[in-house]
């Protein structure tokens, strides 16, 4: 980590921006402890469906009651907005729909979200046109959301529009 200053940095941005690989490459290179939401966020019977969010905003609270140096990804502004006090960084990977998507097809194996690749390869349809929506749902996940986020945060804040740049 540099110095002593206490890293608190909030990844947000559309499905397959790249936000689960710079958390990882943030959390190796800080030695920071590492976050994705989509651990608490949906069922692990049924990766697309969401807990309820009081059950999730619990773990989250404990993770950070029990960590001083972190970086959480995930695209839930409804959380992010019930933590966002507690950071003092936020990230915004605003890429195109296109670069995304890409993305997504590219994406390898995430054992902690799915059984298998064929598991996870059965949902990308549905990603595909998730991702598509995201300038016109009006949602939690949406570019709205992230950027009502983005614009309300008072400190550090940097926004990404292509992968390159945020590594």
């Amino acid at each position: 980590m540099k110095g002593s200053i206490l890293r608190k940095i909030l990844v947000f941005g559309n499905s397959g921006s790249g936000k689960s690989t710079l958390a990882r490459k943030l959390s190796t290179d800080e030695n920071i402890v590492h976050l994705d939401l989509d651990i608490l966020a949906f069922k692990k019977e049924h990766p697309t469906k969401r807990r309820d969010i009081e059950e999730s905003l619990k773990e989250v609270f404990l993770f950070l009651e029990g960590n001083d140096n972190w970086v959480i990804e995930g695209g839930y502004a409804d959380i992010f907005e019930q933590i966002l006090s507690h950071a003092n960084e936020i990230i915004y990977l605003d890429l195109s729909a296109k670069n995304c998507q890409e993305n997504s097809r590219n994406r390898k194996w995430e054992p902690h979200k799915y059984e298998s690749k064929e598991a996870q390869d059965k949902n990308l349809d549905m990603l595909i046109n998730w991702i598509s929506d995201y300038y016109s749902r009006d949602d939690s996940f949406s570019a709205l959301a992230h950027n009502k986020l983005y614009d309300q945060f008072p400190g550090n804040k940097k926004r990404f529009t292509s992968n390159q740049a945020a590594t």
